[in-house]
């Protein structure tokens, strides 16, 4: 909709006539509020959440440091309330609640925060186990000499000020900032739309890459990460992240990256075996919710293999874990521990910024480096400019005081006697306003032939000075070399043997993931599994005799199936006639002391089905799998483990269909037996049933009436066995029986059970 504007007239009310235009106008309520949306973004951006890249500050950190440089809150001075700090800058920097800013204050000087604090604390300012800094009225703050560096020269018309708020002072738009403050200190931040999450790293490093930067301005990233290892955070850990990764994140800005705990195996000065003791956790994890995290998970036995955690931190990180079974690996262990808390944890860098347009964009390591040369010249350059000024006006009042130590006695005359000796000297001795009063201002003790002998010394000294700053402003490669000089004092004050200087973050290689399977922090240990007629379950402890096994009792009505002697590390699979398989963890089962449990309580086997066969998992092995209309296929053991109650489907079954045989196929076997239902055996080569990991299958025996009864497998040359009154039979000759897979077979040798079963029941 086009605007339309409608000019309207009002009267002012009380005895005020005059008449007052009202421009009102008609506009979709959508475009005012994308408007102000907008509006109201760039000022979250700019005002709020962004930093600059010059100084690496945001309004509020930019505003703190400034109110207290201005109450001289140096670090050789005494401090000062934080009160008293915070109050200044509602006041006359920064209106908002006096929470906001003492929490930005609290975080430049916590050391586990910051990389280098810019804040002297005394007093209780937070802890790394998350508690909160006392009132600010109740410790006090100065500014360290990190802060000192980032306002060198402010005084100096060194960087642009803009009116407050209230319009009664000034403060600085940006920083001088002789300290690479953004890449050193890091800034994290969410505005509008777009968020920023810059790593703290080490000054020396960057002092490194800015030189190769000031030397060759056309180097690559991958050039400046020769120096830059990446992000030291000052709570230390590893960087355990591929160099390519490290490389892909600093070249477009944006990248996740891996960090872990410091840790190592102690054996105690008493007692048996081991224990893992954390020394450095990830920047940014609470210590305290590490550890309530790492005890949920051992109490509500996620963490099995874990017996207990203590903290026994002081001044430094200390955190002791006790495994619970010493034979595990701590590799291992911390492995799972890694994948499970926050011993590992990923940051994500993101350097998006204010440019020195104050526009905002993601940068690479390069852009930012070279943005803080660029805003360092600028600085050198208006500092220069300044003592120029400066040195422009000493030199001109220098002058009017040499003058006038030439023609003192003349001087002394018209001061005596002229009503008006200002403009009588400007007009006889050709003197400036500003030498003028120079001379009026002198001492009459400085009325001697020394001080003459100083003002041409002085002279000479800031005429040498100008002509050397007129050189530095011209020169690209003499400004180049004083920010380098800049740069070698900061690496030296913050060099690699100074303990603020020292890297913490160890620069590690990207682990491999190593695939823990749960068996390894199960304690091995012997067990019998005892199934029961009507499918209870339980585990008995050990590998027990026959004996044993004849003399467990039973529910009413209940009785021996069979007894399988696995450990505590074996899975137990389980085949329905539904033709899924189903795993069940033998660490898991109820002990032998009761009746044990249904096994439809452990699973989720429908009424409707019935369990074919249970048995120990051997994942090298593979099994045959048939349905009762006579369809069947082999299947790799190793891809029928199932990872929930509900099961994996192998065997596709339907229509009344169900699943009957499941059993395995040993290495030497080459032979298939069938049975039907109709007593007709089939006998055919192995290698005709086709491998699959689900699916119906192929007809393995055709029925006329009925279905298959059973099969299995064998060698031929061992002839086919089966059990008849409990007697083992061999039948070498199979030549009636042998054929191709598929057909109908013929009647069975004589003796072979009625129950048409290999097992003979």
């Amino acid at each position: 909709m086009a605007k339309k504007t409608n000019s309207k007239t009002s009267k002012k009310s009380g005895g005020d006539n005059s008449v007052v235009a009202v421009d009102i106008q008609n506009r979709e309520l959508g475009e005012i509020l994308s408007e102000k949306y907008l509006s109201y973004a760039l000022s979250t951006i700019m005002s709020r959440s962004l930093p600059d890249v010059r100084d690496g500050l945001k309004p509020v950190h930019r505003r703190v440091l400034y109110a207290m440089y201005q109450l001289n809150l140096k670090p050789e001075t005494p401090p000062k309330k934080s009160a008293r700090i915070v109050g200044d800058v509602i006041g006359k920097y920064h209106p908002h609640g006096d929470s906001s800013i003492y929490d930005a204050m609290v975080r430049l000087a916590q050391d586990f925060a910051v990389r280098y604090p810019l804040v002297d604390g005394q007093g209780n300012f937070g802890n790394i186990d998350g508690d909160n800094a006392a009132a600010m009225r109740y410790t006090e703050a100065r500014l360290t000499k990190v802060a000192q560096l980032l306002l060198e020269d402010i005084d100096q018309d060194t960087v642009d000020f803009r009116a407050t708020y209230d319009g009664e002072t000034v403060e600085p738009v940006v920083m001088p900032a002789n300290f690479p403050n953004l890449l050193a200190n890091g800034s994290s931040g969410i505005a509008v739309g777009m968020a920023t999450n810059i790593p703290p790293h080490n000054v020396a490093e960057l002092c490194d890459a800015l030189d190769l930067l000031i030397e060759n301005k056309e180097c690559e990233v991958k050039d400046l990460l020769k120096f830059v290892k990446g992000p030291d955070f000052p709570t230390g850990g590893i960087l355990a992240e591929d160099k390519a990764v490290i490389r892909q994140a600093y070249e477009t800005g944006r990248g996740s990256l891996r960090v872990r705990a410091v840790w190592h195996k102690e054996e105690p000065k008493k007692g048996d075996g081991w224990q893992i003791v954390i020394t450095e956790i990830p920047y940014q994890v609470v210590k305290s919710r590490l550890i309530e995290k790492i005890a949920e998970l051992i109490v509500n036995k996620k963490l099995p293999f874990l017996d207990d955690i203590t903290d026994e931190s002081a001044e430094d990180v200390r955190i002791v874990l006790t495994p619970k079974n010493k034979t595990i690996e701590a590799e291992l262990l911390m492995a799972q521990l890694y994948k499970n808390t926050d011993l590992e944890t990923r940051f994500s860098l993101n350097m998006n910024v204010l440019d020195r347009g104050l526009t905002p964009r993601v940068m690479n390591l390069k852009e930012v480096l070279q943005a803080f040369i660029d805003h360092r010249q600028d600085v050198l350059l208006r500092r220069s400019r300044h003592r120029l000024t400066q040195i422009d006006h000493r030199l001109e009042v220098l002058g009017g005081l040499l003058v006038a130590y030439l023609n003192i006695d003349e001087v002394i005359k018209i001061i005596r006697e002229e009503d008006d000796p200002k403009a009588v000297m400007m007009k006889r001795f050709k003197l400036s306003d500003v030498q003028v009063e120079a001379i009026l201002n002198m001492r009459l003790r400085s009325l001697r032939k020394l001080e003459e002998i100083e003002i041409r010394r002085e002279d000479k000294e800031l005429r040498a000075e100008k002509a050397e700053l007129e050189k530095l402003i011209a020169s690209h490669k003499l400004q180049m070399k004083a920010i380098s000089a800049q740069v070698a004092r900061i690496r030296e004050a913050f060099a690699a043997n100074t303990p603020l200087g020292k890297r913490r973050t160890q620069a590690g290689k990207a682990p491999v993931d190593i695939d823990v399977p749960v068996e390894a922090f199960i304690e091995k240990e012997p067990i019998t599994v005892i199934c029961s007629d009507k499918g209870w379950i339980r585990a008995m402890k050990g590998h027990l005799e026959q004996e044993k096994i004849d003399a467990i009792s039973y529910k009413d009505g209940d009785g021996f199936k069979f007894a399988i002697p696995c450990e505590t590390t074996d899975k137990l699979v389980v085949f329905g006639t539904n033709g899924k398989f189903y795993t069940l963890a033998c660490d898991k089962l109820p002990s032998g002391r009761g009746f044990g449990e249904p096994v439809r309580l452990m699973i989720d086997l429908s009424n409707e089905a019935d369990i074919v066969t249970i048995m120990k998992h051997e994942p090298a092995r593979k099994l045959l799998v048939a349905a009762d209309d006579g369809r069947g296929f082999v299947v790799p053991e190793k891809e029928i483990l199932s990872q929930t109650k509900n099961g994996k489907q192998c065997l596709m079954v339907k229509g009344g269909v169900e699943a009957r045989v499941c059993f395995a196929v040993e290495p030497n076997h080459d032979q298939v037996a069938t049975i039907g239902q109709n007593r007709k055996l089939l006998v055919f080569p192995l290698d005709q049933v086709p491998e699959m990991t689900k699916g119906v299958g192929v007809i393995l025996q055709r029925h006329k009436d009925g279905g298959l009864s059973d099969a299995k497998t064998f060698r031929l040359k061992d002839g086919l066995t089966w059990y008849s009154a409990g007697k083992e039979r061999v039948e070498m000759n199979l030549k009636a029986w042998r054929g191709e897979r598929a057909q109908a077979g013929v009647l069975p040798p004589n003796g072979f059970p009625r129950a048409n079963k290999f097992s003979g029941k």
